[in-house]
């Protein structure tokens, strides 16, 4: 095969509208466009959220209160059961953590959650620990060391 005999499917190409044409397009005389108005005219544009004239949408809503949102702190999870991963007295840190892909987005830092089990004796330094977490950890006599 070669790309000069190449040969495209029968109706793959489809002929452009041409307006303002009559014979039978349907798009004579006004070509689509209306009768008379600002959108009739040749060389009409309107920017984004235009209304024509009317008062926009967003300059109508009041416009209140601040939201703290963008500022909000995210931190990347792990449960308990994941760090059964890791040997006995080991040295758990965000980023080991990260190097074994058990946390895929650092965020913010990075929370243990007390969901599942915890078998071993561990160290671990994390950014913040919830309460059944950090008491599962030290009753096996590891250690819960917040950065």
């Amino acid at each position: 095969m070669k790309l000069n005999s190449i040969v495209q499917p029968e109706g793959a190409v489809k002929a452009r509208t041409r307006v303002g044409r009559g014979a039978g397009s349907g798009l004579g005389k006004t070509s689509g466009r209306g009768e008379k108005g600002q959108k009739a005219r040749t060389g009409y544009s309107h920017k984004f959220g235009f209304e024509g004239g009317q008062l926009p949408l967003y300059r109508r809503l009041p416009k209140r209160g601040f939201s703290n949102a963008q500022f909000k702190v995210r931190y990347a999870t792990i449960n308990l059961s994941d760090l059964n991963k890791f040997e006995s007295d080991a040295l758990v840190t965000p980023e080991l953590l990260k190097e074994m892909g058990l946390v895929k987005k650092g965020l913010d830092g990075i929370k243990v959650l007390g969901k599942g089990t915890l078998d071993k004796k561990l160290t671990v330094r994390a950014h913040k620990f919830s309460d059944t977490a950090k008491e599962a950890i030290e009753k096996l006599g590891g250690k819960a060391e917040v950065i």
